[in-house]
């Protein structure tokens, strides 16, 4: 079987390197070994947003019924129902990705795909069968799995990775969670909000550390007062596996303690999944290192997605892997590499930020001015009952040009998309203070935000 393109893995870098080839009028076959989707639409982004909403949903009834004038008697939840919607949520969107493949006629190849020689893949089924492909061009995209704690290593019931998390078929009555990275931040909502004894522990003095100070402290504050207990600043300096349940050994600045719980979710970062055979050569810190045209140190071969290195996201993952294919295959086009993207974490309340944190443009010596406006004074807020949370925005001084945006509270994950293409323009606070946003929307923030960088916000 010959191809024009023949790409390695099926998540959202590896189908939409497959799709945006093959409409290009290329001969193309995607190789994924689980199911089209990847990670993130089968044990990810996907199914966890659905555990989410179930848990705000809980949430909302437990404790805010009587706020919005609701009573009941003997609210009850289902907790294997919680985990099969989350999980046909997922298979609805891979079957929905396979339907693609046949309408833009990709040929799609179960199995482990491994480049064995120039051009050439080799794809070995769950039945153990072989065959072999040729392609002209290879794209790997083959993508992460969880990082385990060598001392604590995964075993699928007291210590556990994220995929594991979304599918327990008991809940547990605590958990401890190691990392407050997007993944540990939102499991530790999910199972808080269903009852769950939560501890998370974080190294770094807030959670999610990679955000704006601001916003990481104001997320701490916010989950202590949900019941979460959070411990930041903190070390973990023993471990022991009890078989049916973990301790931990946590050095903070109080002093050492343990916490034992049913359950450890490990959330400390993604190890590369790399195809067999891959030749050490090719990597740096266990990625595939690539240059400019995403190219690898192999004739024809590019990676792109999670294994090229961070930032580990299915956004730049697809935005890789449509500028790679168009690199190869439209006439002129040179690929660019991810620049400003946003970071989003979807627990409640969600965190959203594009560009630069307040943090690093003091590093960076930037003459900057804030804007900041909080959703307690915006209408649409107070009508939907959700006001935590606020807009921080960051412009130049001289200039008065977007350098970060920064957003905690409802809806944060879907504000953001104009803060980011208010950066990549370049926008500045004359042409966002131009720019009318319609009331009463939570998107108000974002105006009044630009105008009080300058001092002249008219509702607080």
């Amino acid at each position: 079987m010959s191809y024009d393109l023949i790409v390695i893995g099926g998540g959202p870098a590896g189908y939409v390197a497959a799709i945006r080839g093959a409409q290009l009028g290329k001969k193309v076959a995607c190789v994924e070994m689980d199911r089209a989707g990847g990670t993130c639409l089968n044990w990810g982004c996907i199914p966890t947003k659905a555990l989410l909403k179930n848990a705000e949903l809980y949430q909302t009834l437990t404790k805010k019924a009587k706020e919005f004038g609701l009573s009941f008697e003997n609210l009850q939840y289902d907790w294997g129902n919680v985990i099969s919607r989350s999980r046909k949520v997922s298979t609805r969107l891979a079957g929905g990705i396979e339907f693609l493949f046949k309408k833009n006629k990709v040929d799609y190849v179960r199995g482990a795909g491994s480049i064995t020689g120039d051009n050439q893949v080799e794809v070995t089924a769950a039945d153990g069968s072989k065959q072999t492909l040729e392609g002209a061009n290879i794209i790997v995209s083959t993508g992460c799995k969880s990082r385990e704690l060598p001392p604590l290593p995964f075993n699928g019931k007291s210590v556990i990775s994220s995929k594991e998390a979304m599918v327990l078929e008991q809940q547990p009555k605590d958990m401890v969670i190691i990392g407050a990275g997007a993944i540990g931040v939102e499991f530790a909502y999910i199972y808080n909000a269903f009852g769950t004894k939560v501890t998370i522990i974080e190294m770094m003095p807030n959670l999610l550390p990679v955000e704006d100070d601001e916003v990481g402290a104001a997320l701490t504050k916010s989950f202590t007062k949900q019941g979460i207990n959070c411990l930041t600043s903190a070390k973990v300096v023993g471990t022991q596996d009890n078989g049916d349940s973990v301790t931990l050994t946590i050095e903070t600045a109080k002093g050492t303690q343990e916490v034992t719980a049913e359950v450890c979710l490990v959330a400390i970062g993604v190890a590369p999944v790399l195809p067999a055979g891959t030749q050490p050569e090719l990597c740096e810190r266990g990625f595939i290192k690539v240059g400019d045209r995403y190219e690898t140190s192999l004739p024809n071969v590019y990676a792109v997605g999670d294994i090229s290195g961070p930032p580990w996201l299915a956004h730049t993952a697809s935005f890789e892997a449509i500028q790679c294919v168009e690199g190869l295959f439209v006439d002129g086009h040179t690929p660019r590499k991810v620049g400003n993207f946003p970071g989003c974490t979807y627990a409640h309340p969600q965190v959203a930020s594009v560009g630069k944190t307040e943090r690093a443009l003091k590093e960076e010596g930037v003459d900057y001015k804030v804007g900041n406006f909080p959703f307690s004074a915006i209408g649409k807020a107070q009508a939907a009952g959700d006001t935590e949370g606020f807009v921080k925005l960051l412009f130049g001084k001289e200039h008065g040009e977007l350098l970060g945006a920064h957003i905690i509270g409802e809806n944060a994950t879907e504000l953001i998309a104009e803060m980011g293409l208010a950066l990549e323009m370049e926008c500045t606070t004359d042409e966002i203070h131009s720019t009318i946003h319609a009331h009463p929307t939570l998107a108000e923030a974002i105006h009044e935000a630009t105008l009080d960088a300058d001092g002249h916000a008219i509702h607080f």
